[in-house]
């Protein structure tokens, strides 16, 4: 009767050493949070960058740019390079002013 007690005791035990260590955290979270530090820097989450979207993206993400803006705004950087400011967006054919400014918050250069 002693034994099977004991054994059961032993049972539990382990059962529960080894639950805690599943659910147990990693132990190396420095090395896991770093990257997502120098990543978060590069780039504000909700933003898109001129430089890296494709014509897709920015149809779907600017207020008044549709296909055909977009795709100039693409065909814009392919022949002059990366966009320097938010501003240069201005250059674009079709792009003016009041596009700029209802999606300024949105944009980013990088």
């Amino acid at each position: 009767m002693r034994t099977s007690y004991f054994s059961s005791l032993v049972f539990a035990l382990l059962t529960s050493a080894s639950i805690a260590v599943v659910a147990a955290p990693a132990a190396n979270s420095e090395a896991v949070s770093s990257p997502l530090v120098t990543q978060a820097a590069a780039s504000v989450p909700g933003r898109i960058d001129l430089n890296s979207a494709d014509a897709a993206t920015l149809q779907r993400e600017l207020a008044g740019v549709g296909k055909a803006k977009a795709d100039a705004i693409v065909a814009y950087r392919e022949s002059n390079g990366p966009f320097s400011s938010v501003e240069e967006l201005l250059e674009v054919k079709g792009i003016g002013k009041s596009i700029v400014d209802r999606n300024r918050d949105k944009l980013e250069v990088n």
